[in-house]
């Protein structure tokens, strides 16, 4: 809701105290009672009417009144002289410079051009515009993509009771956003190859790709073109027939699914288990897989995939299509 305006009598001191004194404007502020903003937005209504200090003596408050808030240009919107959005986008990458003296230099050419705020706003949509976003579509049983979460769970030890940090693997099926969650101890080799064969088994095939981050254990050297997969991660691959494909650094877009998987296990089952204790990894899992279930059927979830991923959900037939959309069965480690 706009705020109430100001008196012209008031806006005549703020003229007189800043253009006839030359005070500044946090001064002129201060001793209005006025916001900083406030007073910034009179002067600037005073420069594009091209108004000083002292006013004509023609000029009353009525005059004064339209000539700050003149009534919106009877002009269509399409119709508009539109700013050269890419000079202005240029233009806000010099020091100094701000959107409201580039608005202020453009309806200085443009009397019946777009307000300030309307301004700000197309140019916030043309800004947008910049760095499109290109959907994702994936096949079922082509690509797998793993990740770590964030939040760790604490693990008690009976008895001695230290607490030991629980890491949480999660991994999403591309197409059917299907989810699988298990707690190991580390992100170190042993583990990371270990969930791998435990998610395979679990799913009762292989896919394609297989998607992952670049941590240690996976990724011995990350690289924009030409990374480097860990021997013993890429000797998994080749056993099970699949293959690893390292998502680029710092474009978290390429495993876009398991980001969103880690976001809907941390929110969805870690935080349900946040008051449990747990004293053995076993524990630990069967409660995240007794969730994970709950969650793959759960109506909140299924409404985010495709309509035909819902309905084979819907009569029990999504996990078991999704296993015979997989490159191969798993191999007998």
């Amino acid at each position: 809701m706009p705020g109430e305006r100001l008196s012209m009598r008031n806006i005549r001191e703020v003229l007189r105290l800043r253009l006839g004194h030359g005070l500044p404007q946090r001064t002129v502020a201060q001793s209005l009672r006025l916001s900083q903003g406030a007073v910034s937005g009179y002067l600037s209504r005073a420069r594009l009417a091209g108004l000083g200090w002292p006013l004509p003596d023609d000029v009353d408050d009525e005059r004064l009144e339209a000539l700050l808030y003149p009534p919106p240009p009877d002009v269509p919107v399409n119709q508009r002289p539109a700013p050269d959005w890419a000079t202005v986008h240029s233009e806000l990458r010099r020091p100094n410079m701000t959107l409201a003296l580039l608005w202020e230099e453009y309806r200085a050419g443009a009397a019946d051009g777009f307000g300030y705020s309307w301004f700000c706003d197309l140019y916030r949509a043309w800004v947008g515009r910049l760095k499109p976003t290109l959907r994702q579509v994936h096949l079922a049983g082509e690509k797998l993509f793993v990740d770590f979460a964030g939040h760790t769970m604490e693990v008690f030890d009976g008895a001695t009771g230290e607490v030991r940090r629980a890491e949480i693997f999660v991994a999403v099926l591309g197409a059917s956003s299907f989810i699988y969650a298990e707690a190991i101890w580390s992100q170190a080799l042993p583990d990371w190859i270990a969930v791998h064969v435990n998610l395979l088994t679990f799913l009762g095939g292989v896919p394609r790709q297989i998607v992952c981050d670049n941590l240690k254990a996976g990724i011995t050297r990350a690289c924009f073109y030409e990374p480097l997969v860990n021997r013993t991660y890429a000797d998994l691959a080749a056993y099970y027939g699949t293959a690893i494909i390292p998502a680029r650094p710092y474009k978290a877009r390429d495993k876009a699914k398991v980001e969103v998987g880690v976001q809907v296990v941390q929110r969805w089952i870690l935080a349900r288990l946040r008051h449990r204790r747990f004293f053995s990894l076993c524990e630990l899992n069967a409660a995240i897989r007794e969730l994970t279930a709950q969650l793959n059927l759960n109506p909140a979830v299924v409404l985010a995939r495709p309509r035909i991923w819902r309905g084979l959900c819907n009569c029990g037939l999504l996990f078991r299509l999704t296993q015979g959309a997989l490159a191969g069965p798993v191999a007998d480690p």
